[in-house]
């Protein structure tokens, strides 16, 4: 049995891992504006971008699950620490592979480079989450999937900001594909010392106690069957609306923000899930007085308020303050149950999108950034929801929801048709439907019933 120290230890080390993902895939954001002005593209093109990224999951989850089911699961036999490792080679190789892209010019060597770095991505998704939700009690599984989730986040906040400056600003001068060269190959060096890093630190080896089966038992489970289709709908949601923001705050009657100005409100729409993320780690955690938990909660928005206020303006920091405000209003609404947090911001973030689509101006904008928030909680509640009672197929079950990841290569593409054919403003329609869904997931759909 390892001891707490080195449960802490460990949880430590994968927070970097979850602050490097995050990072690396909103720059997706930033590209997909780039990428559409260098190349002329259409929005259905442009969001090939995702597509690439994302059908990386899909396909390497895929072969994943069909190795576990034929041969036994592979990162039990490896281990988590071995898996984690070779996912951050391979990412550092997608990253690598920007450069000879930017160098020919060629957009589907950019497309091929994504693939790449999806399934480097991929590995580390089956690898790490699971890890995170075994390194400690049950039932504090979803607080700590939150936690490590939130960092993932402060990677989404900060990657359009330094994404944004670095490709629109710093090397706005470059020739033709050339701005991207510098800074992935710096991501390429840093997946490089993040894996010699965690290859040189000790982590606590888990091992199932139950017998490891071949075949497709996962599937006998509904609740993870549900939850593959609800990671779907969430990451193909968050995906649209985020890979849309830039555009939709370029237009005049929304904001005519230039893409400069507009990356930093990208930065609000994934800094909110940081913010909800780490509001949600305390509201499910195992904090049993509920004064001391609600004390707590509000010093994150409160801190964050006082932050915005700092580096932007009070205007702003008071905007914000008031989506801010819902968000915890929700939390203690919705209390500790995983479930009905899903339901209740599902159903917030319906609200959201209607007002986006019915509005214009500063309303439309901050409905849109708002929904961050109310994402914060969705891919750990669904993950622990979906793979719970799982045992000896947990393995076979996490690589199943990753996935379904593929929502996050479909879903945008369909959004990038809409906007080709009924504008930008209409294409936010897409998300409603799988925020939808989500609602029934977490009314319904997650029961733990065997077949």
């Amino acid at each position: 049995m390892q001891n707490q120290k080195n449960y802490t230890s460990a949880f430590i080390s994968l927070t970097i891992l979850f602050f490097m993902w995050g990072f690396m895939t909103v720059l997706n954001d930033i590209l997909i504006p780039y990428l559409k002005s260098v190349f002329e593209l259409d929005y259905f093109k442009a969001m090939l971008v995702q597509f690439a990224f994302f059908l990386a999951y899909f396909i390497g989850s895929l072969l994943y699950f069909l190795v576990s089911a034929t041969k036994g699961d592979p990162i039990n036999k490896i281990g988590y620490k071995k898996g984690i490792i070779a996912g951050l080679l391979l990412s550092a190789l997608g990253a690598l592979l920007f450069y000879p892209a930017a160098q020919y010019h060629i957009y589907g060597f950019f497309l091929s480079a994504l693939f790449v770095l999806g399934l480097g991505f991929t590995l580390l998704q089956i690898s790490a989450n699971p890890y995170v939700a075994i390194l400690g009690p049950d039932k504090s599984a979803s607080s700590r999937l939150n936690l490590a989730q939130g960092f993932n986040s402060l990677g989404t906040t900060i990657g359009p900001v330094i994404g944004g400056y670095l490709i629109f600003t710093f090397f706005k001068d470059a020739i033709g594909s050339d701005a991207v060269k510098i800074p992935y190959l710096v991501f390429a060096l840093m997946f490089l010392l993040v894996a010699f890093f965690i290859r040189q630190t000790k982590l606590p080896v888990f091992t199932n106690s139950e017998e490891h089966v071949k075949g497709f038992g996962a599937l006998k489970y509904p609740q993870l069957i549900f939850g593959m289709l609800a990671i779907f709908m969430y990451v193909g949601a968050e995906v649209s609306i985020g890979s849309m923001i830039i555009n939709f705050l370029h237009l005049p009657e929304i904001g005519a923000l230039d893409k400069t100005q507009a990356s930093v409100y990208v930065a609000f729409y994934w800094g909110g899930q940081m913010i909800g993320r780490f509001i949600g780690a305390i509201s499910l955690s195992d904090i049993n007085n509920k004064l001391k938990k609600y004390s707590i909660m509000l010093i994150v928005p409160i801190a964050s308020f006082l932050v915005i206020g700092l580096i932007k303006d009070l205007e702003t920091a008071s905007i914000f303050s008031m989506l801010l405000l819902l968000n915890y209003l929700a939390f203690i609404f919705a209390g500790s149950k995983a479930n009905r947090n899903l339901y209740v911001f599902a159903g917030i973030n319906i609200v959201l999108l209607a007002i986006v689509l019915g509005s214009t101006g500063n309303i439309a904008m901050w409905s849109l950034i708002g929904i961050g928030l109310f994402n914060s909680i969705m891919w750990s509640n669904i993950f622990t929801l979906a793979i719970a009672g799982l045992g000896k197929y947990t393995g076979q079950g996490s690589s199943l929801l990753v996935m379904m990841i593929l929502g996050g290569a479909i879903l945008p593409l369909i959004s990038g048709k809409v906007a080709d054919i009924e504008g930008v403003q209409m294409a936010f329609i897409v998300p409603v439907f799988s925020y939808i869904y989500l609602m029934f997931y977490g009314l319904a759909g997650y029961k733990p019933k065997k077949i």
